[in-house]
């Protein structure tokens, strides 16, 4: 295994990639969905059936480790590969939207960002330079940039001045991580809707020369097309020599729609949340298990799946978990949902290989048409 951070683009399709991160922990293959562990776990799930369903690389939390249990202390406990039992890459989150979503009493200015926890209320502080250190105590491998995320719709001159600090932080950033050729700190681009500010971000971060490259501050509230738009306008703008991440996308569909337009990384909590209240994803489309029509339904989610959440409980048994409450539907559904988005992902991956992208697409897309008239 290499020693040096690197990415490889293997085969093009259309504007969909295929390619492989190489680090000395392991090898991503990209297009690649990482299953969010926020706290050190995968929720309801085992990090060893994690690996199982075909996941390089999971994702970790600056907001939520530096409040517990603290980044001094999983770095006294041998970092969190060590301490989660997971040998293999990680990529951790600044924290920054953590921050500006989650924290109380937030105050932001141009030195970092100070917030009281929404768990007891201690008051922290959060800096480019202190994210990059909690990040190098947690041992990531890739590492994100400090940046600013605002919601939208917002005013221009909001998303603007957002989008200049996040830059500033970026090089700032870049500088605390200094020369660490095993491990990547990706910057993240920023400028909401506005197309000319995305531009001004994209070129201003491809100019630092850095690993990688994020867009971030989509999936916040934005309908699919207007996130479908910007990235029309900022991959292109980005190295095509450098993987493409974006942050907190999505649906299935989000996921099979962006890959058409270049992006080679993606996280969400949807397919673990999603699980946890009731909601499978299939290749059917979404099967909503809350629904009485199941209480006798003898079917499996997916007859097909090598899941065999998917596969050997019925729709029916899953409908008494998810209606008393059980813990086991959590689990069951959890375990099912990342199943099904890492096939999705293998298929996309398959399927650019051989230069059938396109018709991979619409069958995928056939796949959930068809199950929207079936009794699921």
């Amino acid at each position: 295994m290499t020693e040096r951070f690197r990415f490889n683009l293997l085969a093009t399709n259309g504007k969909a990639r295929r390619g492989e991160i190489t680090m000395p922990r392991g090898t991503v293959r990209t297009p690649a969905f990482m299953p969010v562990g926020t706290a050190g776990t995968v929720k309801a799930m085992y990090l060893d059936q994690v690996r199982e369903l075909g996941s390089d690389i999971i994702l970790g939390n600056v907001y939520h480790l530096m409040l517990r249990p603290g980044a001094e202390r999983v770095a006294r406990l041998g970092g969190l590969h060590e301490f989660a039992r997971w040998p293999y890459p990680i990529l951790t989150d600044s924290g920054g939207f953590q921050v500006m979503s989650l924290a109380d009493l937030r105050k932001l200015d141009e030195t970092g960002v100070r917030f009281k926890s929404h768990i007891d209320g201690t008051e922290y502080s959060l800096t480019p330079e202190r994210s990059i250190e909690i990040q190098g105590l947690l041992d990531s491998d890739i590492q994100m940039q400090l940046d600013e995320c605002i919601r939208l719709p917002a005013e221009r001159s909001e998303i603007e001045r957002a989008m200049e600090l996040s830059l500033r932080w970026a090089e700032r950033s870049a500088k605390a991580f200094g020369d660490q050729p095993g491990k990547a700190m990706f910057g993240i681009v920023q400028g909401g809707d506005v197309p000319d500010l995305r531009i001004r971000s994209a070129e201003a971060l491809a100019a630092m020369d850095l690993k990688g490259y994020s867009i971030g501050g989509l999936a916040v509230g934005e309908p699919q097309d207007v996130m479908l738009k910007t990235l029309e306008e900022t991959l292109p703008v980005l190295p095509e020599t450098k993987p493409r991440y974006l942050m907190g996308v999505g649906t299935p569909d989000d996921l099979l729609q962006s890959v058409a337009r270049g992006v080679d990384m993606f996280d969400c909590v949807m397919p673990t949340r999603a699980g946890r209240h009731g909601l499978a994803y299939t290749r059917f489309g979404k099967i909503n298990l809350r629904n009485a029509r199941h209480a006798e339904d003898q079917r499996p989610l997916d007859e097909t799946s090598d899941c065999p959440a998917a596969r050997d409980y019925s729709r029916a048994y899953l409908h008494h978990l998810v209606r008393a409450n059980e813990s086991l539907a959590g689990m069951l559904l959890t375990w099912s949902n990342l199943a099904y988005y890492q096939s999705l992902m293998a298929g996309i991956r398959a399927a650019i290989e051989t230069g059938r992208f396109d018709d991979f697409k619409t069958e995928t897309e056939h796949g959930w048409k068809c199950g929207d008239l079936l009794p699921i």
